[in-house]
């Protein structure tokens, strides 16, 4: 299967966000997708003896998250963001598993606000039927088996640099102003 870059012009024009900042993201992610073909390709034509399959391997995993990850993360991203909305199924299960909404904000923000470069990601999972903060280092290490990703944060460099420099803080901020709860709630399964 080939993968083909997916089309996020719509978030042009994103309140906290320059076109040039999106469009940066946009190019990076289109090398995600790239690269997960290109190495999907040699995959299906390396000796799976040799040790340069064994790269081949392990580097898939970094390039196809680098690749899924920037989706999710785009696509939890919207031009109406419609807010929280405590009618949500996942808001009532952030509200349980953290107290409250402003609990988990809290958390999360402090989650993606964590020194290095990174995720942070609320995470269900189906098995305990409860939410989790998590950072990832990595696209590629320290994912929830079995999570579903609900909603994705990008902290590397790249996602704010150019418009908030190192005030990570005020790009958090910018980010739940656009972040849109019902594609939040899409990913949600009890």
């Amino acid at each position: 299967m080939t993968y083909s870059p997916k089309d996020y012009s719509n978030l042009i024009g994103l309140k906290g966000f320059s076109d040039q900042l999106l469009q940066n993201h946009f190019k990076l992610y289109q090398g995600y997708v790239t690269n997960t073909n290109k190495l999907n390709e040699l995959l299906l034509t390396t000796d799976p003896t040799t040790p340069m399959y064994a790269e081949l391997k392990r580097r898939f995993g970094w390039e196809f998250n680098g690749m899924r990850l920037h989706e999710l993360y785009f696509e939890n991203m919207s031009q109406a963001s419609n807010g929280m909305n405590e009618a949500l199924d996942v808001t009532k299960q952030i509200e349980e598993d953290f107290g409250s909404f402003e609990n988990w904000k809290k958390d999360f923000s402090s989650t993606a606000a964590m020194r290095g470069i990174g995720w942070a990601i609320l995470y269900y999972d189906f098995s305990a039927k409860r939410v989790f903060n998590v950072w990832i280092n990595e696209h590629d290490v320290g994912h929830l088996a079995g999570g579903i990703p609900l909603v994705v944060l990008d902290v590397f460099e790249h996602a704010y640099m150019l418009d908030y420099g190192i005030n990570r803080a005020d790009y958090i901020k910018a980010f739940f102003d656009v972040l849109d709860w019902n594609a939040v709630d899409s990913r949600f399964m009890r």
